[in-house]
């Protein structure tokens, strides 16, 4: 990430409330919904997100995220992250019931760059910057030696899946959605991969 040049550029703890808001667009909500759970008493679901945003660590951390700037204004970004190309066995008893099938689908793409979080504000969107943060994770993947790229996408979110089809991602499994009390149009999960 260190040879991005404007507009784009690595994400900063400073940017971490950018950061929340993407991650919940990306997940149609579902962020929101999560952290709402997670939230202590007297402490709001957007805090919580942005604590996670502001961590060293983890699949959803400023060090795995890359800004697009607009007039000084992050208007979009981009999460992601190397998978491993043989993952340990996962315990799915362990997590909760809403997140199994997203780790399912993730399991299914080793060794791939991994987009965890791709979005763009609406007023900034049609300009083409989803591609070019893809654009950037292309390269992310080749410099790591990925073999490509992965993603995972609501079926009822037909403009993302229409522009990674014609990016070149083609699906490789699907997984039915468990909402529980998250509200949402969509019935299942996609995971979509593009080879370098």
């Amino acid at each position: 990430m260190n040879t991005l040049v404007p507009p784009h550029r690595p994400a900063r703890v400073s940017d971490a409330l950018a950061l929340a808001e993407l991650v919940n667009m990306a997940g149609e909500g579902l962020p929101l919904y999560v952290w709402s759970g997670m939230a202590a008493p007297g402490q709001g679901p957007w805090e919580v997100g942005q604590e996670r945003a502001r961590r060293d660590e983890g699949g959803f951390s400023y060090r795995n995220a890359i800004v697009r700037e607009e007039d000084r204004r992050v208007v979009a970004g981009l999460i992601g992250y190397p998978l491993e190309a043989s993952p340990g066995p996962v315990d799915y008893r362990q997590l909760p019931p809403m997140f199994v099938p997203l780790q399912q689908l993730e399991d299914l793409a080793p060794d791939t760059w991994y987009v965890n979080v791709l979005a763009t504000y609406p007023e900034y969107r049609s300009r083409g910057f989803g591609r070019e943060l893809l654009s950037i994770a292309g390269s992310l993947a080749t410099s790591c030696g990925k073999s490509g790229l992965s993603l995972i996408v609501a079926d009822s979110n037909a403009g993302a899946v229409r522009l990674y089809r014609r990016l070149g991602f083609t699906e490789r499994a699907r997984r039915p959605m468990v909402k529980e009390g998250w509200q949402s149009p969509g019935s299942e999960w996609l995971l979509l991969v593009r080879s370098s």
